[in-house]
Formats: structure tokens, C-alpha cells, sequence
């Protein structure tokens, strides 16, 4: 997993909290399932948090 990837991510997030997976995805020319990763392995070092559902929820990029 590319840290350059999740780096990507979080700056795609930033611009726009309501993105999907399938978004991320194709911005970063990688699989929906390679972003889900980058998605838990950011939240797990706490850099982003998941605001409300799945569906029409929204990204905090955290400081």
C-alpha cells in the first residue's frame, strides 16, 4: 500500500467530504478495494473519521 496513495486520498477527502469509494478510485487510478483499505488504514491512525451512514454520510480529515 502506497503511502503516496493515502497521501492522495486524504487530499481529494479535504476538497470534498462527500466523495465515494468509486470516486477515490478513479482519481487514484486504483481499485475500489485498494481505497477501502487506504479508508480503514487512515482511520485507524485516526487521520480521518466517518461522519453519519454509508450512504450520504461524509469524511473529517482530522488535524
Amino acid at each position: 500500500m502506497s503511502e503516496k496513495t493515502s497521501e492522495k486520498i486524504l487530499s481529494l477527502i479535504q476538497k470534498n467530504k462527500e466523495i465515494t469509494i468509486e470516486e477515490l478510485a478513479h482519481m487514484t487510478g486504483v481499485s475500489t478495494r485498494s481505497v477501502e483499505r487506504n479508508l480503514s488504514k487512515l482511520q485507524r491512525e485516526n487521520r480521518i473519521t466517518r461522519i453519519g451512514p454509508d450512504k450520504g454520510g461524509s469524511w473529517k480529515v482530522n488535524a
